[in-house]
């Protein structure tokens, strides 16, 4: 089992003061953009740049607010890519890639609800399913 919390450099704040195990998670996962910005990596490491431009509206101080919190709460982490590229890439950890299940989920239960505009933007990272070998394979952990 993969804890998080204060032994992280960086502990998710607590924001419900609560036991609920729900609530645990969602001091984590349930700011703004958080999710999607998981999302934007369930197929593999990209840059700052790239997260951005698959989540049109979010700012760039509050990505890097978003990225810092899922650092430092274990659900992702920062890497350099081998030379000749050399660039530093954000990928999801292990914890960071159990996440699927939650997203997964939400889309099944979002497909239910009326309502949803096909025709506005939709990241190139949703439009591809995601499959467990593309979510488990290649992954080095950070």
């Amino acid at each position: 089992m993969i804890k998080i919390g204060s032994d992280l450099p960086h502990a998710p704040r607590s924001v419900y003061e609560e036991g609920c195990i729900a609530a645990h998670a969602l001091d984590l996962l349930g700011d703004r953009w958080a999710l999607l910005v998981i999302r934007e990596l369930m197929l593999g490491p990209k840059r700052f740049q790239l997260i951005r431009a698959g989540l049109p509206g979010i700012s760039a101080s509050v990505l890097t607010q978003r990225l810092e919190g899922l650092e430092g709460g274990g659900i992702l982490g920062r890497v350099t890519l081998p030379d000749p590229a050399g660039v530093q890439v954000y990928k999801l950890t292990e914890l960071g890639r159990g996440v699927r299940p939650v997203i997964d989920a939400l889309c099944t239960f979002g497909a239910q609800l009326p309502g949803h505009d096909p025709t506005k933007f939709i990241s190139p990272s949703a439009h591809q399913p995601i499959s467990a070998d593309a979510v488990d394979g290649g992954h080095d952990r950070p």
